[in-house]
């Protein structure tokens, strides 16, 4: 085995525990029971085990087929099936159904659909809330291309927060995602923080970044009026998505927290394992 081998061994602190117990099982016959999806799955989420046990989930709609295929996503990309019209009702009942008292929704892709999917959005979001009015309710949305009737969309239904991951530094953009934009995420988080509903972005670190690059990001996304960041290691989740280039340590998350937060965000979540929707409710 080379040095580099050796360096890119994954770390002591990057274990999953997926977790086995009751909830784990509820949470999982409930989704499957309704035919829905959940980026838990789909991206292979390391933190599946702790939200499922604790009875929550971040579930997918429009699909579970993208119709983007950017490199660092394990969720399946070609033609997507028609939307399912019953799909809002399914998502509110299931939430109803968890218990939960935070929820977060997002979707794949739909650059297929002439609204990319932007009124499916609006119809879940507002049969969530009409079921259960107590829930509070995070949506991490796409770009819909920077359509801004489409976002407008979305924001009219007046989620708790709106969240559109930058995912990655701008030099790295074009490399990591197909389709998406620095400059037009940097934008929906502007528009969405401009009504006055909370902006929240993620950010993927370990790709060839550098902490210059990464600090520029936190301040792009501050100017852009985004206030709510996540900060995680990215995790190769299948051999067609490209390699890891650097694990960093627990010490680098919290460096990067502590920065972000003299910068002015409100709050951070920043760990190995963190992900975009993880500790959602600590967020509000």
């Amino acid at each position: 085995m080379n040095d580099l081998e050796k360096k890119l061994r994954k770390p002591e602190w990057l274990r999953i525990n997926l977790g086995n117990n009751d909830n784990f099982s509820t949470t999982g016959k409930i989704i499957k029971g309704r035919s829905l999806h959940t980026i838990c799955e789909s991206g292979k989420c390391p933190n599946r085990g702790e939200c499922w046990n604790r009875k929550t989930a971040t579930l997918m709609i429009a699909g579970d087929i993208c119709t983007r295929s950017c490199k660092f996503c394990n969720t399946k990309s070609g033609k997507p099936l028609p939307l399912d019209l019953d799909e809002p009702a399914k998502i509110a009942e299931s939430i109803r159904l968890l218990g939960l008292k935070h929820a977060v929704i997002t979707s794949v892709d739909r650059d297929d659909l002439p609204d990319y999917g932007s009124l499916h959005w609006a119809n879940t979001i507002s049969e969530v809330k009409k079921v259960n009015p107590e829930v509070t309710l995070e949506v991490l949305i796409p770009d819909f291309r920077g359509d801004k009737e489409c976002i407008q969309k979305v924001i009219d239904t007046s989620p708790d927060i709106i969240s559109h991951n930058i995912e990655t530094v701008e030099r790295l953009t074009p490399f990591v995602r197909s389709v998406a934009k620095y400059s037009i995420s940097l934008a929906v988080l502007k528009q969405v923080a401009s009504s006055g509903i909370a902006a929240k972005s993620g950010l993927m670190i370990g790709l060839g970044e550098t902490k210059d690059e990464v600090v520029a990001t936190m301040k792009e996304l501050f100017s852009a009026g985004c206030t709510l960041l996540s900060i995680g290691q990215y995790l190769q989740p299948a051999k067609k998505n490209i390699p890891v280039m650097e694990y960093f340590p627990p010490e680098t998350f919290s460096e990067y927290k502590h920065i972000a937060l003299n910068i002015g965000f409100n709050h951070v979540e920043s760990g190995p394992l963190v992900r975009s929707s993880y500790h959602s409710i600590d967020y509000l």
